[in-house]
């Protein structure tokens, strides 16, 4: 007799877990990219139509995400903790001078923790700047991120969307070099993770924006500081000096074509989400447990 439950469900993309984590250590380790802080900027605009105030912050992978400026900017008033990815040793903090005036700096942007030990309901507003596409399985990260959120608190992210590149795959295509790079995640698919993770009211935006470069070196240059190629069906081995010529002569004939400059498209996918308050799933016989019940209490409107 065949089962009634539901058919699992897989969110983790096809990626190799290990030319991953080997990215994660290198930009952990790099200054972020220019295109990280403007998306940065671009997010905290959007900060401007919350009423919210939130008294705790945390910058999810904050190396990577060049967002301590705008944050601070935004939440002068807050604390803020920076959260380092899984995997990676956190750095040692930097040396201070006894006379440094941000000795006595209530919000310490420089302090860290790892992701592991972050708690539950740790902060107001979670912020994750181009970080979710180097998570392999993103519902699982945002599951995380969910519960380090306080009831009514809220999530900022942005991520690299399917219309990323488009430009670099045609050349792939063209010339059988297997795959650019591993896919994407679609905008409305994150919303639908979202939801799924337990937050409610997604919204969900996206803009694409050209970068250009002076030449195919410059712009080559720059997408090895954007990350690297992780999917599984990439070329195996290196690849030699002479495919670098080739994949050079490709994106110059491509210029050339158009506008003379080196240029390649990014789509950048925005997303805004709630952690609401806990409410039991309806059902002939409901369980609630004790914490979710406090928490359910401690957050009635009445109280």
């Amino acid at each position: 007799m065949p089962s009634s439950a539901p058919a699992s469900r897989s969110t983790v993309r096809a990626v190799d877990a290990v030319a991953l984590q080997r990215v994660r250590v290198r930009m952990a380790a790099a200054q972020p990219p220019w295109l990280h802080g403007e998306v940065a900027r671009r997010m905290a605009e959007r900060l401007a139509v919350i009423r919210m105030r939130p008294a705790r912050v945390l910058d999810w992978w904050p190396a990577s995400g060049a967002s301590a400026e705008v944050l601070r900017r935004a939440y002068p008033d807050a604390g803020r903790r920076g959260v380092w990815p899984d995997g990676l040793p956190l750095p040692p903090p930097p040396p201070r001078r006894w006379w440094s005036p941000r000795r006595w700096a209530a919000a310490d942007d420089t302090a860290l923790l790892s992701a592991e030990a972050v708690g539950a309901g740790a902060c107001e507003l979670l912020w994750a700047n181009m970080t979710l596409h180097w998570c392999a399985d993103p519902e699982a990260e945002m599951r995380r991120w969910h519960a380090a959120l306080a009831v009514d608190g809220f999530l900022m992210f942005s991520t690299l969307g399917p219309g990323t590149l488009e430009g670099l795959r045609e050349i792939y295509r063209a010339q059988g070099w297997g795959a650019a790079h591993a896919p994407f995640v679609d905008m409305h698919d994150l919303g639908d993770m979202l939801l799924e993770a337990g937050f409610a009211d997604p919204v969900m935006d996206q803009e694409t924006l050209t970068l250009t470069w002076r030449d195919a070196a410059a712009m080559l240059a720059e997408l090895r500081a954007l990350g690297a190629n992780v999917d599984p069906a990439r070329h195996a081995g290196l690849r030699t000096p002479r495919w670098r010529d080739a994949l050079a002569h490709a994106l110059a004939a491509a210029c050339r074509a158009g506008d003379a400059r080196a240029a390649l498209g990014f789509e950048i996918v925005y997303g805004h989400a709630v952690r609401p308050r806990p409410r039991p799933r309806v059902a002939a016989e409901t369980a609630v447990g004790l914490e979710e019940m406090r928490t359910m209490l401690r957050n009635r409107p009445d109280h």
